[in-house]
């Protein structure tokens, strides 16, 4: 692993005002990401764990504190830059699977590599990283003749399609059974040990967790 962290938060803060009331999510967090560990933050619904997740992501600005993403300070970033940074930097797993019900498979991944501007045909190295999820058989079939667990191999699939240097998995387990649970957590631990794929995944299961090389617990909006 690299000395220098791939993901540096300093001091974060998050406040959103409600009617009346500000609302903190995030009070003081510092965080730091090795290149290539595997993280999981883990903390009940409301922790602060899912704002964490989109200031990283560059999906939310932060209302203080400084994070830097692969050596860029995101405070520095125009809207575009943030753009950019989500389609080659950053990949995203989310709870919902979040695929395009009209495509098949297939599409719903090259249409990824089609917006970050690169060729959409699959490589050689991206072909063993089907076969490894599982799906490379499944490519035509459309999102609704694909179960649970297939659909978010798919969507795993998908945001490491332009191969970015981090990728932040949300709850990735949420709507699955144990067994799709443990298949898709085994393929995120796969794709660390074999890729270096760097991953944060946030998490509330602390059997989930279980699977990366490092727990951080979250409540109340700090990290303890």
């Amino acid at each position: 692993m690299s000395e220098t962290p791939i993901i540096q938060v300093r001091q974060l803060t998050k406040t959103y005002r409600v009617g009346d009331v500000d609302v903190q999510a995030l009070r003081g967090v510092d965080l730091e990401v090795s290149r290539g560990e595997f993280i999981a933050v883990v903390g009940t619904s409301g922790s602060g764990k899912s704002t964490l997740f989109n200031i990283l992501g560059g999906l939310t600005p932060p209302t203080s504190g400084s994070v830097h993403i692969n050596g860029r300070d995101l405070s520095h970033m125009t809207n575009a830059e943030r753009t950019n940074l989500r389609k080659d930097t950053v990949g995203f797993v989310f709870q919902k699977y979040n695929l395009l019900p009209t495509l098949s498979a297939e599409d719903n991944i090259k249409i990824v590599k089609y917006i970050g501007g690169h060729d959409t045909e699959f490589d050689a190295p991206f072909k063993e990283v089907l076969n490894l999820l599982g799906i490379a058989d499944r490519l035509k079939h459309k999102p609704r003749a694909l179960s649970g667990g297939q659909q978010q191999r798919v969507a795993i699939a998908r945001a490491i399609v332009n191969r970015p240097a981090i990728l932040l998995a949300d709850e990735p387990t949420g709507n699955l059974d144990s067994q799709n649970s443990a298949a898709v957590l085994k393929l995120l631990k796969d794709l660390n040990e074999r890729l270096g794929q760097t991953i944060l995944m946030i998490t509330h299961d602390e059997e989930a967790a279980a699977y990366s090389h490092r727990r951080v617990h979250m409540r109340d909006g700090q990290l303890l």
